[in-house]
């Protein structure tokens, strides 16, 4: 077969990830190199990152306020992190801040709280999004879901209805950069335009984007600027525990955070407050400066390989996947399964097998190949449910299982995720057991954990003491 990711020049990305060759132990006591197709869920570090990390951490110490060497050298590489993150997503940071948290989970609540909002303000969220864009907007605002398609893409008929609808009422649009269940690209810059016109702001869930292609705010004035963006450090090979939210200071310039204490203030007596300045309000407690090294680290390290490298390369190892799995009997493939439009998302692709639960086939995946996969709904149950076409009756069966503690008939798929160093060899292994599933040949007795969905082997003892444990007194 004529392979895609051949006619592409190769990002020799490989040898610059930390655990690419590690050997895992299958089910039948064999071991063979891990392949990890759940980047959508998290990368692995990239080596750039862990030795920045090894170069930093000596040095490392308490930030802000502190007088020694150490503290000094600790503030300037936390405040050179913002900057880099900055210039990452193209912020003038004239006039935007660089906000650090735990995740994007967290950021995306703190623009909850943070976004000065009336009493009859609209948010609009599309139905693809990720609950993180979704569930924080509902306690503070009238949310309207802005419909999906058949296929998943986004209705953007819809959402131009939707948005004159209440226009004058719609403070934001919420919108993922890209989807991390179909892998479906936004048209981010577009909506933003429309959401300007109205007199709305826009929040671009940029986790899964960020990672695959660049993200441009443009300049302040432009009409199609991104007004927020949302990243996370775990998608970004920087597995360290940071996600940022980048947008304009004078929205969180308004009124005190939502978490005070340590590092949010200037002047405290007894009976007044003075906020410090941003990003250090918003920033509560001591920071998690080794996590925001090493997303700066990241960043760099994507902007030296190029964004639109990354994207010439996953581009083709989608086109790839996408005609091997479609030779695969009894396959369904969620999202676009045309290879020549593969220009049209991330590397994410969700399939199912007929007449097998995903749970399964993920399971066999995992115990029999090597191969790290993904399924369920993935933190986007309305539009899984969508995708998967299931009807009212049926969908509010699965609910009630679900709140009475069985997910054996939880509906969902398999996704199998690529990162930039992903390649046609971790793609034929997954095609391979793929193979082997739908013909039977599984060695494995696998029985299902209805408390979990889960299928387990029987009778398989995982020698995990062999390759970590915390408390070795626990293998």
């Amino acid at each position: 077969m004529d392979d895609p990711a051949c006619r592409t020049p190769s990002l020799n990305l490989r040898d610059r990830i930390l655990g690419i060759d590690r050997q895992v132990p299958l089910l039948d006591g064999s071991l063979v190199p891990y392949v990890n197709l759940d980047n959508a869920a998290s990368t692995p570090p990239l080596l750039d990152v862990m030795q920045t990390i090894e170069r930093f951490m000596p040095y490392y110490s308490s930030v802000h306020r502190g007088t020694g060497f150490k503290s000094r050298l600790s503030t300037v590489a936390y405040d050179q992190a913002h900057e880099i993150i900055g210039r990452f997503v193209g912020a003038d940071l004239s006039s935007n801040t660089v906000i650090f948290g735990k995740n994007a989970t967290e950021a995306l609540n703190k623009l909850s709280y943070r976004l000065p909002l009336s009493p009859d303000s609209v948010i609009l969220v599309t139905q693809l999004e990720h609950h993180s864009n979704d569930l924080p907007w509902r306690a503070r605002a009238q949310v309207v879901h802005v419909r999906a398609r058949p296929e998943g893409r986004l209705d953007e008929e819809d959402f131009d209805r939707k948005l004159d609808k209440y226009a004058g009422r719609v403070a934001l649009v919420a919108v993922a950069g890209a989807s991390n269940v179909t892998g479906f690209l936004q048209p981010i810059h577009r909506l933003a335009h429309k959401a300007h016109a109205v007199g709305a702001r826009i929040v671009v869930d940029a986790a899964q984007l960020a990672p695959h292609r660049r993200v441009d705010m443009k300049p302040d004035d432009d009409p199609e600027h991104l007004d927020f963006v949302v990243l996370a450090g775990h998608k970004m090979y920087a597995p360290f525990g940071t996600g940022a939210l980048i947008g304009p200071k004078e929205v969180f310039l308004q009124g005190g955070p939502e978490y005070s204490g340590g590092g949010t203030i200037s002047i405290v007596t007894l009976d007044e407050v003075h906020w410090a300045g941003l990003p250090y309000r918003e920033e509560s407690g001591s920071p998690n400066v080794v996590g925001a090294v090493a997303m700066a680290a990241a960043a760099q390290a994507l902007l030296n390989v190029s964004m639109d490298n990354i994207a010439t390369h996953e581009e083709a190892l989608i086109a790839y996947c996408l005609e091997r799995l479609s030779a695969i009997p009894g396959i369904r493939i969620y999202g676009e399964a045309d290879p020549t439009r593969a220009n049209e998302r991330v590397g994410v692709i969700p399939f199912n097998l007929h007449g097998l639960s995903h749970f399964l086939v993920a399971a066999i995946l995992g115990y029999e190949g090597g191969i790290g996969v993904r399924s369920g709904c993935f933190c986007a149950h309305p539009y899984v449910v969508h995708l998967l076409q299931l009807g009212e009756e049926e969908a509010a069966t699965w609910r009630g299982q679900l709140l009475a503690g069985n997910k054996s008939n939880m509906p969902g798929m398999v996704r199998a995720s690529f990162g930039c160093y992903s390649s046609t060899e971790d793609i034929d292994r997954l095609i391979t057991m793929l193979e082997r599933i739908v013909r039977g040949d599984v060695q494995g007795d696998y029985r299902l954990k209805p408390s979990t969905g889960e299928y387990v082997p029987l009778n398989f003892e995982e020698p995990l003491a062999d390759y970590f444990l915390l408390d070795n007194h626990l293998g």
